[in-house]
C-alpha cells in the first residue's frame, strides 16, 4: 500500500487495507523463522497524520497465523492482533544510522513522493512473532522414548528420574575381586 506524501495533511486520516500474504510467507520460509505461515492476509487499520516533516503511523493489524508447536510438533492456529506505530522522517534531513538509539525502534526514514507502508507492515508482522510457537503454554510435548504425544495421552515408557548429581558415580566402575 502505497501513499502519497502531498495527501498525508495535518488532519488525521484513516485508511483499512489488506496486505497480502505472500511476500510475508516467502521470507518466513526462507529465513530462519520456519515454523510460521500466514494464512491469509494481514488485514491493517491505520491512522495516519504530518507534523511538519515527520509522518505519524499507528494501528492495528490483524493475522491468522499456523504454525508448528516446538514442543509436541502439532500444527496449530494462533490468530494474532498487534497494535503499531511508527515516525517517518524525509532522508534528506540527514539521520545516519549511528546517531539512532534503541528507543528508536519506532522511528524510520523515507524518501521521494510516497510512502511504501508494504515492508513497514511486514516487519511489525514478523515482530509480533513469538520466538518459540507453542499450541499452549501447558504443552507437555513428546515422550523422548517413544515419541507420543503426552497431550493426547500417556505412554508405558518407564521413566527412570535420577538426580543429575550421582551422575558421575554411575560412570565409574568397580573393581573385581
Amino acid at each position: 500500500m502505497k501513499i502519497r506524501i502531498e495527501d498525508i495533511t495535518a488532519d488525521a486520516k484513516e485508511l483499512a487495507f489488506a496486505e497480502p500474504e505472500n511476500e510475508i510467507n516467502r521470507v518466513l520460509g526462507a529465513g530462519p523463522i520456519r515454523e510460521y505461515h500466514l494464512e491469509g492476509p494481514v488485514e491493517v487499520s491505520v491512522s495516519f497524520y504530518r507534523a511538519g516533516t515527520e509522518l505519524f503511523f499507528s494501528g492495528k493489524l490483524k493475522t491468522r497465523t499456523g504454525a508448528v508447536c516446538a514442543r509436541c510438533a502439532e500444527d496449530f492456529d494462533a490468530a494474532g492482533d498487534r497494535p503499531f506505530r511508527f515516525v517517518l522522517s524525509p532522508k534528506s534531513i540527514g539521520y545516519d544510522d549511528d546517531t539512532l538509539r534503541a528507543e528508536d525502534l519506532e522511528f524510520s526514514l523515507y524518501e521521494g513522493d510516497e510512502v511504501d507502508l508494504s515492508p513497514l507492515i511486514r516487519e511489525q508482522v514478523l515482530l509480533a512473532l513469538p520466538t518459540r510457537p507453542l499450541c499452549r503454554e501447558d504443552c507437555r510435548g513428546l515422550c523422548p522414548h517413544c515419541g507420543v504425544n503426552l497431550n493426547r495421552g500417556t505412554c508405558d515408557c518407564r521413566v527412570e528420574i535420577l538426580d543429575p548429581r550421582l551422575e558421575a558415580i554411575r560412570s565409574l566402575k568397580l573393581p573385581r575381586t
